[in-house]
Order: structure tokens, then C-alpha cells, then sequence
């Protein structure tokens, strides 16, 4: 028997608390609302704000122009939501207060999107849970290469790509000191 949220088309988006679970959130419509770079810091803020009130650890990431991936463990509720909830939320209101206050630099396709608070992001971001080192590596292998796909071609090599933690595991730096190494988990 199919699942329900498979037979309709919609993805598993739960987390529960302290498991690590490879995450996509895809902006609406697939818009590159991040290809500029201070949305993408409204990205980076959230996740600085959740991680000092130790509500996650956020193991790898990476901000592309309409979607962002991360590995990231959920670790205390944020009130009576989800941390993912809450951020989906905050960057959504984020989002929306650039769009009142420099509508040019949200590129939406629709413009009656534009007064749809939290619309930001597709409906039912991708959560796969993470059981072993390995599995966790080949992700993280992914999510540092996106940024180089053809169809991209952002950078030559994934540590040359900001927006991402591969700097941090070829290098050790953290330019946004978010990164918790995954193998003090695994």
C-alpha cells in the first residue's frame, strides 16, 4: 500500500528531536529569491539565532540560488513549534519585510505572491533521517558539490562557494560560525 503522503505527491517533511535528518527546502515556484546575497544572510541568521538558543546543530549546508539543503539535528522545541517550523517562518517574514521595503530585489514571478506572508517556501520541504557516518558523508558530498552542477556552475571547487560548509571540512573555517563538525556526532 502506497502512504498517504506519497500516493498524493507530498513529501515527508517531519523531524523529531535529536535525530539528524538531511533537509531541502525549495523557495515557491522554484524563484531564486537567494541568488542575492542578503537574503541569503537572512538564511545564515536564522540558523546563528536557533543555534545560540541551542535549538539545533546544523552539521553541513548549502544556499543555491532557489533552494538551500542542510544536515541538521533538531534539538529542543522553540516554544511549542519545531525549529525548522520556526525558521521556515522568521525567513518568511523576513523575506516579506525586503519585499515591502526593496521589492526589486525579490524576484517573484507571480505578483500577487508578493502579499502572501508565508509563501515563500514550496509546501513540504524534504526530511530524510541520517542513521550512519557514511550516509551522512555521501550527503555531505552532495550538498558541496550543488553549487558546481553545470547547470549552476557557481564555482570551480565546493570550498570556493561561500554559501556552503564545505570551506569549513576542507579547511576548518567557519566564516559564520554555525558548524557543528558531524563526526562529533557520528
Amino acid at each position: 500500500m502506497i502512504q498517504p503522503e506519497l500516493k498524493y505527491g507530498f513529501r515527508k517533511s517531519e523531524m523529531i528531536l535529536n535525530e539528524v535528518y538531511f533537509w531541502t527546502d525549495t523557495i515557491k515556484n522554484w524563484n531564486k529569491l537567494l541568488e542575492h546575497d542578503s537574503n541569503k544572510y537572512i538564511i545564515i541568521d536564522c540558523w546563528r539565532n536557533l543555534i545560540s538558543r541551542e535549538k539545533i546543530k546544523l552539521y553541513a549546508f548549502v544556499i543555491m540560488p532557489n533552494h538551500i539543503h542542510a544536515i541538521w539535528e533538531m534539538m529542543n522545541m522553540n516554544g511549542k513549534e519545531m525549529p525548522y517550523a520556526s525558521f521556515n517562518k522568521f525567513t518568511s517574514h523576513q523575506f516579506l519585510e525586503r519585499v515591502r521595503l526593496t521589492p526589486q530585489i525579490i524576484p517573484l514571478k507571480d505578483s500577487h505572491d508578493r502579499e502572501r506572508k508565508h509563501r515563500f517556501w514550496q509546501r513540504d520541504p524534504l526530511a530524510i533521517q541520517m542513521n550512519s557516518k557514511s550516509t551522512v558523508e555521501q550527503t555531505i558530498n552532495y550538498i558541496h558539490f550543488n553549487p558546481l552542477q553545470e547547470h549552476w556552475n557557481l564555482v570551480s571547487k565546493p570550498e570556493d562557494y561561500r554559501w556552503s560548509s564545505a570551506r569549513f571540512y576542507e579547511t576548518g573555517f567557519d566564516e559564520f560560525g554555525i558548524i557543528t563538525d558531524y563526526r562529533e556526532r557520528f
